[in-house]
């Protein structure tokens, strides 16, 4: 009886049209998101909540949240994140077909919009007509 039911249930669905037909709906496909953020001075933590560990650990020795020193791919579907740092947050989307997007009003200091890497390049954001510090243009040290 068992066999019987099975081979009725197999004719009836339409033969190449199994469970896994395909890839996955955009809105749930993963896309590789670089952020970029080695050129903050001086070095330290960031995270992507839900996403990276948090920033927020009592203990700087054990903290495994990425490092601003670091390049770092991320596996993002389609959606809203926020980029946060000790002195610096601001959300940005990562879009259906998989590229980036951000407010005009961060161009001063992020870069990537319509990529897949995003570029932090400001521990601060300040209303000043778009023009970054000289404080920014420093280069890490190796």
């Amino acid at each position: 009886m068992c066999c019987g039911l099975l081979l009725g249930l197999l004719a009836i669905t339409p033969i190449g049209t199994g469970l896994a037909s395909g890839p996955p709906p955009a809105h749930l496909k993963e896309h590789t998101i670089t952020i970029d953020a080695t050129k903050l001075v001086p070095p330290s933590w960031w995270q992507v909540p839900g996403v990276t560990p948090s920033i927020w650990a009592s203990d700087p020795e054990s903290l495994d949240a990425p490092k601003t020193s670091e390049l770092r791919a991320l596996a993002l579907k389609p959606g809203t994140y926020k980029f946060i740092s000790f002195t610096f947050d601001f959300p940005f989307a990562v879009t259906l077909d998989g590229t980036l997007d951000f407010a005009a009003s961060l161009d001063q200091c992020i870069e990537g919009r319509g990529t897949q890497t995003l570029v932090v390049r400001c521990k601060r954001m300040y209303p000043h007509g778009g023009e970054r510090d000289d404080y920014y243009n420093q280069k890490p040290s190796p």
